[in-house]
């Protein structure tokens, strides 16, 4: 009787590769997403200081609480609230990575990385209660 393949990926035999798959060998196994399968959404740091993320957590909060939003976009910027906490519980637990970024840009001590996708986002550019500062600053970075 055969032996199950374990199911942990470095343990499985993997099959010879095909005539012609190449001449390097041992280099990292790649996948690709199938033709038409949705792309992962890819997070953006937005490097907000404390009164930046204090003024959109409080636009987010105020276009929750009005109901000005699609059901969907809602969860989006449920999101986005989530994030603002995790940035700075992030900034506490791992200080490093953004003090040496701050350090190599000049910038304050209350300058955070917080990271968006796409979606969140358009959610919160559509925010009519964004105020304009923050909403250039955020439009501002590459998508």
């Amino acid at each position: 009787m055969r032996r199950p393949d374990c199911r942990y990926h470095g343990c499985d035999r993997l099959p010879a590769p095909p005539p012609g798959a190449g001449d390097v060998h041992g280099g990292p196994d790649l996948s690709a997403l199938a033709a038409g399968e949705p792309t992962p959404d890819v997070l953006v740091p937005y490097w907000l200081a404390a009164p930046a993320r204090a003024a959109l957590a409080a636009s987010v909060r105020h276009g929750l609480n009005a109901g000005e939003v699609h059901p969907v976009a809602a969860i989006h910027l449920a999101d986005v609230l989530t994030e603002l906490h995790v940035a700075m519980a992030r900034d506490a637990v791992w200080p490093g990575p953004a003090a040496r970024v701050r350090q190599a840009t000049g910038w304050d001590d209350d300058v955070l990385p917080v990271r968006l996708s796409a979606v969140e986002l358009e959610s919160v550019l559509a925010l009519p209660a964004l105020p304009e500062a923050l909403r250039v600053a955020l439009a501002r970075v590459p998508r």
